[in-house]
């Protein structure tokens, strides 16, 4: 394994639970929109759509390449920490999203979830659970990656929106997000579950729960008009806004644009919002008013990477761990 300028840790304010100062990126090397996940993700581009040349797909992995290197600078530059690892073999396309197999949590516990495509479980690395033993206290890894082989699937922080101020865990229902098992995780990590189904423009259930909504320490972006269910929403909504928490309606367009896949972070002079630059266009000025009253927006350009169907939230493992 090789890493990559790592930045000193943040020096400015400590870091929110919600908001890590630290995270874990992949720089992909053989990124290629994934055709083991586009079933499912209305996001992602088509596979038919693929370039057929190599030369043509070489140069696809160079932009994802490229896109990763401009975010791990642009978030070292604001004082978040960057643990950014090279990716390793020829059979992960999606390795740059890490969050989706890896999570850490401030009880000082790692959790390495089950992938549902089988080209993905492979993403799970020992040597990156190394990286975080080394840096950070890291008490129990707590392994759930081979529940996969009997079906059973829920794909980390894509399929779980932890709220670590409140203690809650939101949950699209989908086939990578197993309803018994988000139950009995969040029972184990002292969370309650908020589960719920959640639709796209043409009804078919949302992928991943991080694609439609975002949890910051005091502003929320969800888009709660995929969740058809009316009361089901309200009491959403509700939960969404406990403790006097702002709250962003997206519309399904803008998720479509990947507007609700972002992270707050905690800089060296406070809280950003690692955003997508095409989500963070496709906010009206009042939603970008309410974003500015508690994070600085900092919109990263990742189009290569959204050909995937995941933006700039799914690239970033963020470290909830207490550092050594």
């Amino acid at each position: 394994m090789t890493v990559l300028d790592a930045a000193p840790r943040a020096t400015g304010r400590a870091p929110s639970p919600q908001a890590p100062a630290a995270v874990v990126m992949v720089r992909p090397h053989r990124f290629v929109p994934n055709p083991q996940t586009a079933a499912d993700n209305a996001y992602q581009l088509d596979p038919g759509a693929l370039p057929d040349d190599a030369s043509a797909l070489t140069a696809l992995s160079a932009r994802a390449h490229a896109e990763v290197t401009a975010v791990a600078r642009r978030l070292r530059a604001v004082g978040v920490r960057v643990h950014l690892v090279e990716d390793v073999g020829d059979e992960h396309p999606d390795s740059v999203f890490p969050n989706n197999w890896l999570s850490t949590h401030p009880d000082g516990r790692v959790v390495t979830w089950p992938m549902h495509s089988p080209n993905r479980r492979g993403e799970r690395r020992e040597d990156v659970l190394d990286l975080l033993r080394a840096s950070y206290v890291v008490d129990e890894v707590v392994d759930l990656s081979p529940l996969a082989e009997q079906g059973v699937h829920l794909e980390g922080t894509g399929a779980l929106v932890l709220d670590h101020v409140r203690r809650v865990a939101y949950v699209a229902l989908s086939r990578r997000a197993d309803a018994d098992l988000a139950a009995r995780a969040c029972a184990d990590l002292g969370h309650d579950l908020e589960a719920f189904v959640a639709t796209d423009a043409a009804g078919e259930p949302i992928y991943h729960t991080n694609v439609m909504a975002t949890v910051g320490t005091g502003f929320s972006m969800v888009c709660l008009e995929a969740v058809e269910d009316p009361e089901r929403r309200r009491q959403l909504e509700g939960r969404l806004t406990e403790g006097g928490r702002d709250l962003v309606r997206l519309t399904r367009a803008q998720v479509a644009d990947f507007a609700g896949n972002a992270l707050e972070l905690t800089g060296r002079d406070g809280p950003v919002l690692a955003i997508s630059a095409r989500g963070w266009r496709s906010l009206r000025p009042d939603q970008r008013a309410v974003v500015t009253r508690h994070a600085r927006p900092l919109p990263l350009a990742v189009p290569t990477l959204e050909l995937a169907g995941g933006s700039v939230r799914c690239t970033l493992a963020g470290v909830h761990l207490r550092h050594r």
